[in-house]
């Protein structure tokens, strides 16, 4: 996530999984390239992992985190409930391979299982894991949106709730910024200001293995990450972006 000064809009960067990337050397790992999902394992998980995948996004874009979360999807189940359900527009069709449930295209209300298995689809969507991304990227703002319409300020009893369930979804690192503050901060957000991006990439096998590589060395993109007027170079190229 990049947060540009003024804090009133918000901008999540998906990278594919397999985007074959160059890894440091940690933890006993040699270093070498392989999907960016191995990163996180070749650190051997937990904070170890979080720190080489860090390190390698580093070397892959040339921007410094100031923090990091790992979210526990699965744990979003009980929040997404506790807040009465989250209205997701299903943009195509699509059966799952985890429940045979099926998604049929537009906007519907969605409980935390349902919502939970139609953002965990990949397969049979025209876009693939892009499709996936978008997905997860419209349930976080959905997630906004319903906090906001919940008014969790009027019933601290839901409030506690909320927060219990959260906080068991989330282990966050802010780097020393008390999450209080961060959270004042970014109190004024607005789920209409989270806007989702997507990392220009193709598909290539290499040695039998499927890979994404990116298009032009990301054509500009991280540069653009790095300054404070993302929305410049989004003019300019719609398909790198999914206003959610």
């Amino acid at each position: 996530m990049h947060v540009p000064a003024g804090r009133h809009e918000a901008y999540l960067v998906s990278i594919p999984r397999d985007l074959l990337v160059a890894i440091p050397p940690a933890n006993g790992f040699g270093g070498g390239q392989d999907k960016i999902n191995a990163a996180y394992e070749h650190g051997g998980g937990g904070q170890a992992g979080v720190q080489l995948l860090s390190a390698t996004l580093n070397r892959l874009t040339g921007i410094r985190f100031d923090g990091a979360a790992l979210i526990d999807f699965s744990g979003f189940r009980k929040v997404i409930d506790l807040l009465g359900g989250v209205q997701m527009c299903v943009d195509s069709e699509v059966r799952s391979i985890h429940t045979n449930r099926v998604f049929p295209t537009g906007c519907q209300q969605m409980n935390g299982a349902q919502a939970l298995d139609y953002v965990r689809q990949r397969y049979n969507l025209p876009g693939g894991d892009y499709d996936r991304q978008h997905h997860q990227q419209q349930l976080l703002r959905a997630m906004l949106d319903s906090a906001g319409r919940a008014d969790l300020r009027s019933d601290p009893v839901k409030l506690d709730r909320v927060l219990r369930a959260v906080g068991s979804s989330l282990t966050v690192d802010t780097n020393g910024v008390p999450l209080e503050d961060l959270l004042l901060a970014l109190r004024a957000l607005p789920p209409d200001g989270m806007r989702g991006v997507q990392v220009p990439s193709s598909p290539q096998t290499i040695d039998e293995v499927s890979y994404v590589v990116l298009d032009n060395g990301g054509n500009g993109l991280f540069e653009a990450v790095r300054g404070t007027r993302m929305p410049a170079w989004a003019q300019g190229n719609p398909q790198w972006v999914t206003r959610l």
